[in-house]
């Protein structure tokens, strides 16, 4: 391994599938999609969404600083998910932030949305009871108070940022946690990412700008595990649901000091900008994102073992990440996983979420099915991953895109 490389001690994470990582898994490995019908808040006959990926209840019960008496001003669902995600995988790890080692521990862990229901709940309460906001509702809504509520669960002092890049925000956590400690800065990262953004007028939004699949007459005979379908033919844009999962990196010579590590660690990584469009992906910048991670990691794209592609199931974005693959790996790329297609799209907490999934994958020898696949004439797919299969994974690529040419890759290795 290169010097720089950051290693993977522990992880977690909490989805539309479930909330206990080993159980999410299993479901996902059998296929089993957590898109249901959209209950979190009431639903007419005009709203044009009408599914959603929702994350089940949790017991808070086992975890104290989870208890009503400590949650009680934090109400936005980002703080609970967030600090329950990272404490397990800190628990994961093996590893105790000691007071000696705080300081040279950092927390990269963000969010793309944020807690914009707390600001929506306070507008109504002033709008229909002329109440003032609840003295909480700024913090709540502020979204480095999710980075900051992780470094007062965790005791972490050492450099603290929220990484926002839309849908690219959980990778480019991961990438800043790895930059931090290659500076010699730290020693440990805590990243990940957040997202709880089926509130009404978000979901509406994405709706209206075309990019969720929204609800068309005849409809009511498709089943909402059927909607999310990417790189498919008929695919109507992606289905917002939730999520959170946290990565705790360290660096080579600490994990080997200390004994810990997964035995997977993050080998190339690479950020682009398209500068191109507000939300249409950008060929030339994806596939030069790509081919830069690759590049970083110090191997050949014929050395990448599967991708976990982005693949949010929109028409343009899928089309320019299909592009993209092929340019980069030619007639013959690697396998390619679709996570979205069981999880939908977590929006910021996504591509943490992926890249959880897609270290278990490598660990367990596992690659996950790609749920609704249609071949597409306009790009055929002969890679994609339908079922699940085994595989030994020694690299894979994550590709994370993002609102405003936000473009972020992984290359992760199995190593040891």
């Amino acid at each position: 391994m290169k010097q720089h490389d950051s290693v993977i001690l522990g992880y977690d994470m909490v989805s539309a599938v479930g909330t206990d990582a080993d159980t999410q898994w299993q479901a996902l490995c059998r296929g089993i999609s957590g898109i249901g019908p959209l209950t979190r808040f009431d639903v007419d006959d005009n709203f044009p969404v009408r599914i959603a990926g929702q994350v089940p209840e949790f017991d808070p019960a086992p975890y104290p600083f989870l208890s009503p008496r400590q949650m009680a001003n934090w109400r936005s669902p980002v703080f609970r998910h967030a600090l329950l995600v990272v404490h397990r995988a800190l628990e994961k790890s093996g590893l105790e932030i000691t007071s000696d080692l705080a300081s040279r521990v950092a927390v990269t862990f963000s969010s793309a949305v944020g807690g914009q229901d707390a600001v929506l709940a306070a507008d109504r309460r002033m709008r229909d009871e002329k109440k003032l906001p609840h003295p909480y509702t700024n913090p709540n809504s502020c979204i480095n108070m999710v980075t900051g509520k992780v470094a007062m669960l965790t005791g972490a002092t050492g450099p603290i940022m929220s990484t926002i890049t839309a849908c690219a925000t959980g990778a480019a956590s991961i990438i800043a946690g790895a930059m931090l400690i290659a500076s010699g800065r730290v020693d440990v990262a805590i990243c990940g990412a957040v997202d709880f953004a089926i509130v009404e007028p978000i979901v509406a939004g994405f709706a209206t700008m075309n990019g969720a699949f929204r609800h068309k007459p005849g409809d009511d005979k498709l089943s909402p595990q059927q909607a999310s379908r990417p790189f498919s033919a008929g695919r109507r844009g992606f289905v917002i649901s939730e999520g959170a999962a946290a990565l705790i990196l360290a660096s080579r010579r600490f994990a080997g000091a200390n004994g810990l590590g997964t035995g997977i660690s993050l080998k190339g990584w690479s950020m682009t900008a398209d500068a191109h469009h507000f939300v249409a992906p950008h060929e030339p910048t994806v596939r030069r994102c790509m081919q830069e991670s690759i590049d970083d990691a110090g191997i050949w794209p014929a050395d990448i073992d599967s991708i976990n592609a982005h693949a949010a199931s929109t028409r343009t974005g899928d089309a320019v990440e299909h592009k993209a693959i092929r340019a980069v790996f030619g007639k013959n790329p690697p396998p390619v996983t679709a996570n979205k297609s069981m999880t939908g799209h977590a929006m910021g907490a996504s591509s943490a979420i992926e890249s959880v999934l897609a270290i278990v994958g490598m660990i367990e020898n596992k690659l996950l099915p790609t749920l609704n696949y249609l071949p597409d004439p306009e790009m055929p797919m002969e890679e994609i991953v339908a079922h699940t299969r085994g595989l030994q994974q020694e690299f894979v690529l994550k590709n994370a895109f993002g609102f405003g040419g936000c473009n972020a890759c992984l290359v992760f290795q199995r190593y040891g």
